[in-house]
């Protein structure tokens, strides 16, 4: 996978919360349409990230999963 993307941030080693804490901080700094690419280890982190881009408004572009790391496009609302 090789999105295109302006920011990135590895949350790898963090439990919840702190993957979607630092995730609402770096988008909290982007501007409208730029992406996020976020690097978690904590198996949460999918639904957890789903749940907060619901809720909200920002679109999950992908998601995969690359051994125990999962990787995540946000696209700022």
């Amino acid at each position: 996978m090789s999105e295109k993307f302006d920011q990135e941030l590895d949350c790898s080693g963090l439990a919840c919360p702190m993957p979607i804490l630092k995730t609402k901080k770096a988008v909290d700094g982007l501007n409208s349409g730029e992406v996020l690419k976020m690097t978690a280890t904590d198996p949460g982190s999918l639904p957890d990230v789903q749940a907060w881009t619901a809720k909200t408004g920002h679109e999950l572009v992908s998601h995969a999963q690359d051994g125990d790391k999962f990787i995540f496009y946000i696209k700022k609302k």
